[in-house]
């Protein structure tokens, strides 16, 4: 058959699945052997060198040039063990994605011989080219130069035959570039702010570390099918395409059984992610059709965004193993439930207390309320932060597709726990509290573990929900790199928790003691938060009109949710924690802004293409089938022949009407696309891709879906979402 989509149909029938030879030895045998981790170094490296490598990850010190070399060559001689013939500074630059480039240990000497050569100098320090890598202005075209610096926090890795080095990656004036050097400021921030107010209930906490669980969503499809998809390969979504009549309506695939085909997939990049040290230890169906979510043990924040990125380049490579493709895009298939990244979050201390876990008495209660509360209010103070961190072309499809969170930023807490806050508001005394009233606040706090015990519902419409033990960010894109949110939640987190030891210490001071200054700043904080808490349904009309009532912003789209880099407050933020300095945020809001036109400009042409070139051509072919056939019955029988060729008629009429409503909004679409690309203001482009641009996408949808259930299946060029979603 000539038709693409049959083509693909009969790859896909004549496949065998790939077998998978697993390990035949426990999980705990291989686990993290490709990763240059404490225990290799223990092995590989001297006293002085490991203690000075362990200082550096622990307490940020430097690490001395003659240990750095003693580093490089344990590493490598580590590697080459494995197989490894090149290195690589591993980093994360604006792309949302990894960056690599690969070199030889390889190095000729005198009488035509060869070394493996790696020295400090190249382990420590490199310079790729940056031209080419968003920098939103920092740097002009012709200053090519940028470095990646040895990030010892984040251990070294072995990917098939290269070694690979996380780094950060920077400009030549020392401006960041990249993901990674602002989410470790703003650990750092949040580990002295925190460390600062643990102070006034353990004495022995001198460190304060940010957890993430992440969980990764996204759907697989046959590599045959997805080829004949010009819109699903280069957009990552299907651009057209009828609902298929099953869809996820009957909730049959949600953790049901995994299709064996899929199981392998997963099986064999679970082994190879075990291996780098990347602890998944879930896997299941998600609801829609073909859809699936993994999940590792928590990690410390840094880590464990480096390690979803990992994952993330590794299912793709192993998908093409299977002859299947990973789908991470938010939206792929209209219709159906998208894909998140929930991002779990929490703090820890170096006495292994989790601040977000009450303990077994009021004082660790009171420490437990004290960083719950806290939170919150950093998330009323700067909800418009953590919308900004969140935006994206592709995430705009999902927020508040009634399966995701809505754009209005907002905190679930359950109604046990508000219960509690608001007792709490009530019963602090604004003077000078009785031993009576501190017995009962001492009384109260300590039932939270039992509240908590109790407060089992999850509200799966909430952004921002507690869910026992951490906070539950559900907002964040399945396509995203973490570190955005990770650095949103952590500076935020940080500057409140500045300015409550502030407010506390300035009530001691004034004779306050410090559980009766705790409390009251509480009660204060629980007061001015109240706005951002909703237990109920966030999908519903009513809590539009109710969140604007409160004063919550609901930017429903990428550009309006970018303006808050703009201001004042939020470069104050940033820069006064030293996370990232005007200039900076003036850049990535340009590389943000600039990502999201590039996005909105090739879906429309991808759109414009597969309807000029495959629905159009594909309507018409059929179209001249009916006429044909018209002709045929009105010459055989004559009179007759009209009523016989009734539908037949009304179908021709009906794929012409579909076919000049795509023309000429595929026409217009290019008309506003070619205004918009002659905006110089990247903000005044985005707002035209989004208000301008994006509306015809819809539309020409729907056409283009209709005709897909007029035409003959023969005629239809384009795989359908039925034989995407169901073909295992």
């Amino acid at each position: 058959m000539s038709n693409q989509r049959f083509k693909a149909l009969d790859v896909l029938l004549e496949r065998k699945p790939r077998e998978v030879a697993l390990p035949e030895v426990r999980v705990s045998e291989y686990y993290g052997e490709n990763v240059f981790n404490i225990s290799t170094m223990r092995e590989c490296l001297t006293n002085k060198a490991f203690k000075s490598v362990k200082n550096a990850m622990e307490a940020g010190e430097r690490i001395d040039r003659s240990v750095a070399d003693q580093v490089a060559t344990a590493m490598k001689d580590w590697a080459i063990t494995k197989g490894v013939t090149h290195y690589t500074h591993w980093f994360q630059p604006l792309t949302g994605t990894t960056a690599e480039k690969h070199d030889s240990f390889f190095t000729p000497i005198e009488g035509g011989k060869a070394i493996e050569q790696f020295e400090g100098q190249l382990l420590v320090q490199q310079e790729p080219d940056a031209s080419s890598f968003p920098n939103g202005g920092i740097r002009n075209t012709f200053e090519a130069r940028g470095y990646t610096a040895w990030d010892p926090t984040s251990p070294a890795f072995v990917m098939g035959t290269t070694l690979c080095i996380p780094t950060v990656f920077i400009a030549y004036t020392g401006e960041s570039l990249d993901h990674k050097m602002p989410l470790l400021k703003a650990l750092h921030s949040v580990d002295e702010a925190a460390t600062a107010v643990c102070q006034y209930f353990d004495k022995s906490v001198t460190k304060v570390k940010a957890s993430l669980g992440w969980e990764q969503e996204y759907f697989l499809v046959d590599s045959a099918l997805y080829n004949a998809r010009p819109d699903i390969m280069m957009s990552g979504r299907a651009l057209i395409g009828h609902a298929p009549a099953k869809g996820q309506q009957l909730d049959d695939h949600y953790f049901g059984s995994i299709p064996d085909r899929a199981l392998m997939f997963i099986q064999e990049y679970e082994v190879e992610a075990l291996k780098l040290g990347i602890p998944v230890t879930t896997r299941h169906n998600e609801v829609a059709p073909n859809q699936f979510e993994c999940a590792p043990m928590y990690e410390e924040a840094d880590l464990a965004v480096d390690h979803n990125l990992l994952l993330m380049d590794l299912m793709e490579k192993i998908a093409r193993k299977h002859n299947l493709r990973v789908l991470l895009h938010e939206k792929p298939f209209a219709g159906l439930n998208g894909s998140g990244k929930h991002n779990n979050w929490s703090l820890s201390t170096n006495t292994g207390v989790n601040l977000l876990a009450p303990g077994k008495n009021p004082k660790s209660n009171l420490q437990f309320l004290t960083f719950f509360v806290n939170t919150i209010k950093a998330i009323h103070t700067n909800a418009d932060v953590l919308r900004a961190s969140i935006a994206s072309a592709s995430n705009d499809h999902r927020l508040g597709a009634n399966e995701a969170p809505p754009a209005i930023i907002s905190v679930f807490i359950g109604s046990q726990l508000t219960q509690m806050l608001d007792n709490l508001e009530k019963s602090i005394k604004a003077g000078k509290m009785t031993p009576e009233d501190k017995t009962e606040l001492k009384l109260s706090i300590g039932k939270i573990p039992q509240i908590l015990l109790d407060n089992t519902d999850r509200n799966r419409t909430s952004p921002f929900a507690f869910t026992g033990n951490k906070f539950e960010f559900r907002a964040v894109g399945s396509t995203a790199n973490c570190s955005a949110a990770m650095v949103a939640i952590n500076a935020i987190v940080a500057k409140q928790l500045i300015e409550f030891k502030k407010d506390v210490d300035s009530r001691i001071n004034k004779g306050d003691k410090k559980d009766e200054a705790i409390l009251k700043e509480l009660q204060k904080l629980i007061t001015e938060s109240k706005a951002i808490r909703f237990e109920g349904n966030g999908y519903g009309d009513e809590w539009v009109k109710e969140a604007e009532k409160r004063g919550l912003s609901n930017f429903k789209d990428t550009p309006r949710a970018l303006d808050i880099m703009k201001t004042k407050p939020y470069i104050s933020l940033f820069e006064e924690l030293n996370i990232l300095t005007k200039r900076e945020i003036e850049a990535r809001h340009e590389v943000d802004l600039e990502n999201y036109i590039m996005k909105l400009q090739i879906e429309a042409r991808i759109l414009g293409d597969i309807c000029q070139t495959h629905v159009i051509p594909s309507a018409i072919k059929f179209q001249n089938e009916l006429i044909r056939n018209v002709k045929g019955l009105q010459h055989v029988l004559g009179a007759n022949g009209k009523k016989a060729s009734k539908v037949q008629v009304s179908l021709v009429s009906e794929i012409s009407d579909h076919v000049i409503f795509i023309k000429e909004n595929v026409d217009k679409m290019v008309d506003e696309r070619k205004k918009a690309n002659n905006l110089i203001d990247s903000e005044d482009k985005a707002t035209a891709y989004c208000d301008k641009v994006k509306p015809y996408f819809d539309g020409i949808r729907y056409h283009a879906d209709k005709l897909e259930m007029i035409i003959d299946d023969e005629y239809w060029r384009l795989p359908k979402l039925r034989e995407l979603l169901f073909t295992k």
